[in-house]
């Protein structure tokens, strides 16, 4: 019997041992395959992306202006505070929740009261989230192309009811709160939330293409496999076109200040905001014509964040402060630039890389461009 509980002693210390061995190997061989996965995104890339403090003349002012420089194969996604349109949060947090490396604040919203839901376009993961129409929008392709243009978006539909009659539908915004007592005609997606947010306007609820519910004074569900349209004022006798079990498709449409079409129906990700700064290598500052009427924009001067791609097709994240638009154009410019355009600024004015803040932005924000992957997660 001793000897058999010596054996049986010996075999469970054995055993111990082993565990220990494992679970303290274990850590290095984690460690190991990020570093390999790390190593393999990054040999990807056709240069590693520049973190740089650069002193940049204009006239007679010299400019401290951070920048970014990124591989034109690093690829951009829009960063949303709890993957929600209309919530806030710091930089930092957003481009960690986005599993990215590099990230700078993006389109404006409304910072000074109310819901703070943006006023410029947003496109992610290929799906229109937010309809501004007003100044400059940069786009990104899966296969590594950067569009800049003044976009302007337009959806319209149609219906087909059980009975086969067709009928029209439009709506000019999206995933945005209209006013109780003004007109609206309104997408809203699951990026908005679980519900629409409000209790008033006629409500149509599309799952999987088909109409399961039409509703008014009520604060809708929005389906994860579908969207919700609301209809305000002017517009609430379109939810009469929409019954359940119709079914329901619609198109996006892609225009320039012309009202040209132009080739952003590949694009996954997108920011509008504006103005911009610098097109095929010339400045081209003219906010006015792109709709904007605040000095904050048009005359003064202020800290400002922007985007850039140069000739080879790379992409420079910029933030200055005490810059007026002219300034901020030269200073682009001056940095490489082909392309630019101006983001959101002032206090919303912040920059991150690598889990550094480079620019702190002076409040929380509503959503960011963000880029590469953080493959140590």
């Amino acid at each position: 019997m001793t000897t058999i509980k010596w054996a049986a002693a010996i075999a469970i210390f054995s055993l111990l041992c082993a565990s220990t061995a494992f679970a303290a190997e274990t850590p290095r061989k984690q460690n190991a395959k990020q570093e390999t996965k790390q190593a393999a995104a990054q040999a990807k890339l056709s240069f590693q992306p520049k973190v740089e403090t650069k002193k940049v003349t204009v006239g007679k002012r010299t400019f401290t202006v951070q920048t970014v420089t990124l591989p034109k194969e690093m690829q951009a996604s829009v960063g949303l505070p709890n993957h929600v349109v209309g919530k806030t949060g710091h930089l930092k947090d957003i481009v960690k929740l986005s599993g990215a490396r590099f990230g700078i604040n993006g389109t404006y919203f409304e910072a000074y009261g109310g819901a703070p839901e943006p006023w410029g376009t947003i496109i992610a993961n290929g799906q229109v989230e937010h309809i501004g129409n007003t100044g400059t929008a940069v786009g990104f392709t899966d296969d590594g192309n950067v569009l800049m243009d003044h976009l302007r978006i337009k959806i319209s539909g149609t219906v087909t009811s059980p009975a086969e009659k067709k009928a029209s539908w439009y709506v000019y915004f999206v995933n945005r709160t209209p006013k109780e007592n003004g007109n609206g005609a309104i997408l809203f997606t699951p990026k908005r939330g679980a519900n629409i947010g409000f209790k008033f306007g006629n409500a149509v609820v599309v799952e999987d293409g088909v109409v399961t519910k039409v509703t008014n004074n009520e604060n809708a569900a929005i389906p994860k496999n579908g969207y919700v349209l609301v209809f305000v004022g002017v517009e609430a006798s379109m939810a009469d076109r929409f019954e359940v079990g119709s079914t329901v498709e619609y198109k996006v449409s892609y225009q320039n200040l012309k009202g040209e079409e132009i080739p952003w129906e590949n694009v996954t990700t997108a920011i509008g905001a504006g103005p911009r700064l610098v097109k095929d290598g010339k400045l081209a500052v003219n906010p006015k014509e792109e709709g904007f009427t605040s000095s904050k924009i048009v005359t003064d001067g202020g800290a400002r964040s922007g985007i850039a791609v140069k000739k080879d097709g790379s992409v420079v994240l910029a933030t200055v402060g005490g810059a007026t638009m002219k300034q901020w154009a030269e200073i682009m410019l001056k940095l490489g630039a082909q392309q630019a355009m101006n983001l959101d600024g002032g206090a919303s004015s912040g920059l991150f890389a690598d889990g550094k803040t480079v620019t702190a932005p002076g409040r929380l924000i509503g959503n960011a461009l963000v880029f590469g992957k953080n493959e140590s997660k």
